[in-house]
């Protein structure tokens, strides 16, 4: 008779689980929102039950605001990384670019509108005005911009963020308005920044 062997189960540590249903989030959150996802869906992804899910994050918001933190996580990591691999003036457009290719992680672009789209919330709008100041502040180190050049590098990227969830980049060839409307590059970003319009996956 042939002996099978299985291959062990590697056990999460409790910091991974948590880490492993902060990634499910955030696409479960980017389609139905705060109020719309069911943690079922998040901790199904994950193989974890959902006590064990409100064990770590209490409420389905406190893991809503979780995946918030962690996208704009992600923004702060972009910008710090294009910022130190450019010149001293160069460093505003480089976030701005790199901004353009996180663009393209569709889930989390989403996630930021929701989190903007649930700020009626008391608790979700500390946590987004708390990051988003932060984050302001951040870009205003690492580039050296004045208050003109930041409000045009967040006025961008935020029109840009517009442009990325409703696909404005594909209709280019029939609004000649996208001409005008979609930033130049050179341009800047919003939640992160920009240069030109990213291509949406």
């Amino acid at each position: 008779m042939t002996e099978t062997t299985s291959t062990p189960r590697t056990r999460m540590s409790a910091a991974d689980r948590r880490d492993a249903l902060i990634r499910a989030a955030v696409p479960a959150f980017a389609d139905a929102g705060l109020h719309g996802t069911a943690v079922s869906t998040i901790t199904d992804t994950v193989g974890v039950t959902q006590p064990y899910a409100f064990s770590l994050f209490k409420t389905k918001k406190g893991l809503f605001l979780a995946a918030v933190e962690h996208g704009f996580d992600r923004v702060e990591e972009t910008f710090r990384a294009a910022a130190a691999g450019a010149a001293a003036g160069e460093r505003l457009a480089a976030m701005g670019q790199a901004y353009v290719g996180l663009l393209e992680d569709r889930a989390l672009l989403r996630l930021q509108l929701q989190a903007y789209a649930a700020s009626g919330d008391d608790d979700v709008r500390a946590v987004v005005h708390r990051r988003y100041a932060q984050l302001y502040t951040l870009v205003r180190e690492l580039s050296g911009a004045g208050p003109e050049d930041l409000r045009r590098f967040f006025g961008d990227g935020m029109l840009l963020n517009v442009a990325a969830a409703v696909d404005l980049p594909l209709f280019a060839d029939d609004e000649a308005w996208l001409s005008d409307c979609v930033p130049e590059a050179g341009g800047a970003a919003a939640g992160g920044g920009s240069s030109s319009a990213p291509a949406p996956s």
